[in-house]
């Protein structure tokens, strides 16, 4: 039986500040982290447990330790559990540990209204006539892509090499529905004037361990966060991040059923593609979804065709193994997806990036005669992705019913503050909210107090299930002060 599906999110977010002739993006990026007033108690980042260089493969490699000091120096951990902090000059928002693909979707979407609050702030200490934009994109269309990751627990006993023979067709023809839309191409791709997804034209390799560059469909950092012994962290870096709520939801869902799928050795054949890296960024360019890929076997089929299969496959798997209605949910949004690209990709323009963007594009072409190639087009593109809800033209189509939304504005509100409750986030953002000034020192899995003892008292938290609301909910409670939570922890 497959492991718990605990699922994450990492997004950086693209940074602009206009009118400032010295802008520097770490320095505008540590402007936005250190803005945020919501929950939060700002920590050193420990490095410790954590091994960015770690192979899943078994190959060996220099441990160059943290990719910047910035990541550990301007770091928040936030009261909902989430980390945000600066990496690789952007704001970073790591949503926290979700114990199902709603609630995961849910947090992802807080960290959007957690970013749009820090930007707000952060114009106190502008100068007038600066303008600070931050948007959930994945290229600066100047040659540049930054990353959405998405992270899956499964089981340590799984070969990877399973992993990467039945999870990398997958991940290259999901992205008819998890791709954002993007104007023309990059990274010496072939000219298109539109495509579906943001990150495919910077994808070179199958599988590798680099995350910036050379990316890899499959990536093979083992750094589980968690017991090395019990769990790995399927850490993915091909997709793109989403506006839309539901594609977020049905990107996490569908993924963790291959994955569970993949571990209960359910999936009938690896349906393998002949090569995964052209037909990354060929499906990306091709927006009529008509396009054959080459299979190993020496057929062909087309992304949708191939989704079609997993849906058969993981529909029959999901009613017989996952019977929580959220699962149901996952699978009826994604037949939908999948029936309305058959008849006209525009069917789903109501739940998808990609095809929401294009009707939206066409429409201030058609008005005002633009080319594909036109500067304003580029604009309207990339205000898309903008977090101020004032500006962002995702938000405007959410306000005008075009656009679907899952949650509500309450429900996300509550999102920014508090933790989810099934996973050791729950002790995390707790212990932020209530001991904020005993806090000096955080990673995913453990929290380190400073209670006035002659040494820092360190809390472990290998298991991502533990630290849950019903296991110390009631002891968060009648502890006054971290000092009495570590003695009660400790008997």
């Amino acid at each position: 039986m497959a492991v718990p599906r605990v699922i994450g999110t990492e997004t950086e977010y693209g940074i602009t500040i206009r009118n400032q002739p010295d802008f520097h993006p770490t320095f505008a990026s540590a402007l936005v982290i250190n803005s945020y007033q919501g929950g939060r108690v700002r920590v050193r980042w420990s490095f410790d447990e954590e091994s960015p260089e770690r192979d899943a493969r078994g190959i060996s490699a220099d441990d160059t330790g943290p990719a910047e000091l910035d990541s550990g120096l301007i770091n928040v951990v936030l009261s909902n559990g989430a980390r945000l902090y600066v990496d690789h000059a952007h704001p970073e928002y790591s949503s926290p540990e979700c114990a199902d693909p709603r609630q995961a979707a849910l947090y992802d979407k807080a960290g959007e209204k957690i970013v749009a609050q820090a930007v707000e702030n952060a114009y106190q200490v502008l100068k007038p006539g600066e303008y600070l934009y931050v948007h959930k994109n994945n290229s600066d269309g100047k040659g540049n892509s930054y990353g959405y990751h998405e992270n899956y627990l499964i089981d340590r006993e799984l070969p990877f090499s399973d992993l990467i023979r039945y999870a990398t067709t997958w991940l290259v023809t999901r992205q008819i529905f998890t791709g954002s839309g993007k104007i023309g191409s990059e990274n010496e791709r072939p000219p298109v004037q539109y495509q579906i997804s943001q990150r495919a034209d910077f994808f070179e390799e199958e599988v590798g361990l680099e995350t910036t560059l050379k990316r890899p469909i499959i990536n093979t950092r083992d750094e589980p966060h968690s017991d090395v012994s019990r769990y790995r962290r399927f850490h993915v870096i091909i997709g793109d991040a989403n506006m839309s709520e539901i594609q977020t939801f049905v990107k996490l869902g569908t993924t963790a059923l291959l994955l569970a799928a993949i571990e209960d050795r359910a999936l009938p054949d690896d349906l393998a593609l002949a090569d995964p890296v052209s037909a990354t960024w060929q499906l990306s360019h091709d927006i009529s979804l008509e396009l054959p890929l080459a299979l190993a076997d020496g057929s062909a089929a087309t992304a949708l065709e191939l989704q079609i299969r997993y849906f058969e496959w993981l529909s029959e798997y999901a009613e017989s193994t996952f019977p929580d209605p959220v699962w149901s949910d996952v699978i009826s949004e994604w037949g939908a997806i999948l029936h309305d690209l058959e008849q006209d990709v525009m069917l789903t323009a109501d739940r998808i990036d990609w095809t929401a963007k294009l009707r939206m594009l066409s429409a201030f072409r058609r008005r005002d005669d633009l080319e594909w190639h036109d500067p304003k087009l580029a604009l309207a593109a990339l205000q898309y992705h903008d977090t101020d809800p004032r500006k962002g033209l995702a938000y405007r189509l959410e306000e005008r019913g075009n656009l679907r939304r899952m949650f509500d504005d309450q429900e996300l509100q509550l999102a920014t503050t508090e933790p989810p409750p099934d996973t050791r986030a729950y002790f995390r953002g707790r212990c932020v909210k209530k001991y904020p000034d005993s806090l000096v020192a955080a990673n995913w899995d453990s929290l380190v107090f400073d209670v006035g003892a002659e040494t820092l008292k360190r809390v472990p938290m290998m298991e991502p299930l533990r630290g849950n609301h019903s296991l110390v909910g009631d002891l968060i409670d009648s502890s006054l002060d971290a000092a009495r939570l570590l003695e009660a922890l400790e008997s």
